[in-house]
């Protein structure tokens, strides 16, 4: 694959998926709302200012349109998280929702055969890991876009993979309720006092774990419109909190809040056969990688982004 567009490529998780595709020799286009490429440059180091970078907003179809020119891949990331579309349903349907069918009538447009898509845990509600029956709105737009990836596909033979990440962690990952893992070993790194802002277990996946699952989905010839869960390891924020004081004694942490609206319990049925060969980040080797990047980020020598 030559050249791939990247929708929402300037977050945490778009920052190590161009990480791994530019060191593949992957060019990569990125399409965002802003032109800030702090994060991908933390991330992704002196290769996020060499990036191709176009401004747009998803919810303009002639400007995702334009973007897919002389792309043939696309992974589609761009949208906003739970807090965001419970203030405000309507533009969250409008983001995420219509965001997303403008990138399948990007890549019909321009002959791309198959989307890669971020999806969410958020599709199941509390009380049922294997049925999904969202409780939020964010939740309830991403299982219209799995839908929809289906009609895509019966209609107009658009492939798709989609993914349904429980709780990504890792350097970067600075935004949204489920971010207090990695807001925490910041925080811990730092010296800071940090609350997490819920409690209970979840799935905890390491973000390159997760960036290695699209990198791969990009490159496998794909039939229909799939969706996997990526759940990593089921993880409670007790437990968390106890593997960073583990590595930085001292650390000043709490957690406080409801649990998350998503079931424990989801599994990767039918992962395996998609990504044979993938990475599986324990806890403790994950807190390590997120500390350390913190650590080197706060040294007066840390290169400036």
């Amino acid at each position: 694959m030559k050249r791939v567009l990247i929708t929402g490529g300037s977050g945490f998780l778009g920052a190590w998926i161009i990480r791994r595709l530019t060191a593949r020799g992957t060019d990569v286009r990125v399409f965002d709302i802003h032109a800030n490429r702090g994060t991908v440059a933390d991330i992704a180091g002196p290769v996020a200012h060499g990036l191709e970078w176009q401004v747009g907003d998803i919810r303009d179809a002639n400007a995702v349109r334009l973007a897919m020119q002389g792309c043939d891949g696309v992974i589609h990331l761009a949208g906003v998280l739970t807090p965001n579309c419970s203030a405000d349903p309507v533009r969250g349907a409008q983001i995420n929702l219509m965001g997303s069918l403008n990138v399948f009538e990007g890549a019909h447009a321009h002959g791309i055969g198959q989307v890669v898509y971020a999806s969410s845990a958020g599709v199941y509600g509390p009380l049922d890991a294997r049925h999904p029956q969202p409780a939020t709105h964010y939740g309830a737009f991403k299982l219209a876009v799995e839908g929809a990836a289906r009609a895509y596909w019966h209609e107009r033979h658009i492939a798709s993979i989609g993914f349904r990440p429980f709780v990504v962690y890792g350097p970067g990952r600075e935004t949204g309720v489920s971010a207090g893992p990695s807001i925490a070993c910041r925080a811990a790194a730092r010296g800071e006092a940090c609350t997490i802002g819920y409690t209970g277990a979840s799935g905890l996946i390491y973000v390159d774990d997760v960036a290695q699952a699209f990198e791969q989905a990009l490159l496998v010839p794909a039939q229909g419109a799939s969706v996997y869960n990526l759940v990593g390891q089921t993880t409670t924020m007790d437990e968390v909190m106890a593997e960073i004081r583990r590595q930085m004694p001292g650390a000043q942490l709490k957690a406080e809040g409801p649990p998350l609206t998503i079931a424990p319990g989801i599994t990767e049925d039918g992962l395996d056969a998609l990504l044979p060969v993938r990475l599986r980040t324990g806890l403790a080797q994950g807190i390590a990688a997120t500390l350390d990047h913190y650590r080197k980020q706060d040294r007066p020598d840390h290169p400036s982004t």
